[in-house]
């Protein structure tokens, strides 16, 4: 029940809704360091966080650059590659062995069809994806470093514990030095 309580921060689902949403999951297991989509794939099924912690990210010549974290309750998917069938820019890369359970796009679009409440979930919750995206831009833009590392620290502390400080690091916008350092001084 606890990704029905997730759920019904976005929107108030029914029981019987969430039950039209999650009968015909499917599971997947992936491996640490095991892609789940890689760039120029379509992501075909959208993924629903059992256990686990996976990273959107992108690379460049010399640098890593991760977009997003994803972990139960949540899902993980690249939006844009899922909602429009297009190839992916970026990878999805397992950091720790992982559970998922799946619906293919098609599934879900009959979902949305049959049910108003599924749709105005989904809705609700790419709603709140682009306004959490919109600050943290505004965060990498506006905050001093300590300010980025204390509201990460925030809203996902257990990342500290299951992430690679490095790759937390990439996704505040800080040198992994500085990040180490304030890892090691601010207390939270």
């Amino acid at each position: 029940m606890e990704r029905y309580n997730y759920f019904k921060q976005f929107h108030d689902i029914s029981p019987a809704d969430y039950n039209l949403l999650t009968e015909h999951l499917q599971p997947r297991s992936f491996k640490k360091g095991e892609s789940i989509i890689v760039p120029g794939q379509v992501q075909r099924e959208l993924y629903f966080v059992k256990s686990g912690v996976q990273m959107a990210y992108f690379d460049t010549d010399d640098k890593t650059y991760v977009i997003d974290f994803s972990y139960f309750p949540g899902l993980c998917a690249i939006a844009e590659s899922f909602s429009f069938q297009v190839p992916s820019k970026y990878f999805i890369t397992c950091l720790t062995d992982s559970e998922l359970a799946y619906l293919s796009y098609e599934q879900l679009q009959k979902l949305l069809d049959q049910s108003r409440a599924i749709e105005r979930l989904f809705r609700r919750m790419i709603e709140a994806m682009l306004a959490d995206m919109v600050d943290l831009h505004i965060d990498l833009r506006a905050m001093t470093i300590e300010e980025r590392y204390r509201s990460f620290c925030r809203k996902s502390p257990q990342l500290l514990q299951l992430v690679p400080h490095k790759y937390i690091a990439s996704y505040l916008g800080i040198d992994p030095t500085n990040f180490s350092k304030l890892f090691n001084q601010v207390k939270i």
